[in-house]
């Protein structure tokens, strides 16, 4: 599996994920991802000892949930929807991978 950086100068359209499966190898590259969706921003990223997939409301890091793969981080809730059923219309802020 092949990773490449985005650059910084993407649009929203270029870093938006076009399926479930850009998600997946995004978070398997070690992605950072910002995410907007219904006026709540997000922030997912993968990082510590454990590789662990962190999902969580910008600013509150009392909000993190900890996933251990992709499939699992999919299934958080973001607002009354589930991840997997929006990410590929939620707006993406910003994503590194």
């Amino acid at each position: 599996m092949s990773c490449h950086i985005l650059s910084a100068q993407n649009s929203l359209e270029d870093n938006r994920f076009k399926s479930i499966s850009d998600f997946k190898w995004c978070m398997e590259c070690g992605g950072e991802v910002e995410i907007e969706w219904n006026g709540i921003h997000y922030g997912i990223i993968r990082y510590g000892t454990d590789d662990k997939i962190t999902i969580y409301i910008w600013n509150r890091p009392e909000t993190e949930c900890c996933f251990d793969t992709a499939d699992d981080a999919l299934e958080y809730m973001v607002g009354s929807d589930r991840l997997r059923d929006v990410i590929t219309r939620v707006t993406v802020l910003d994503r590194t991978v």
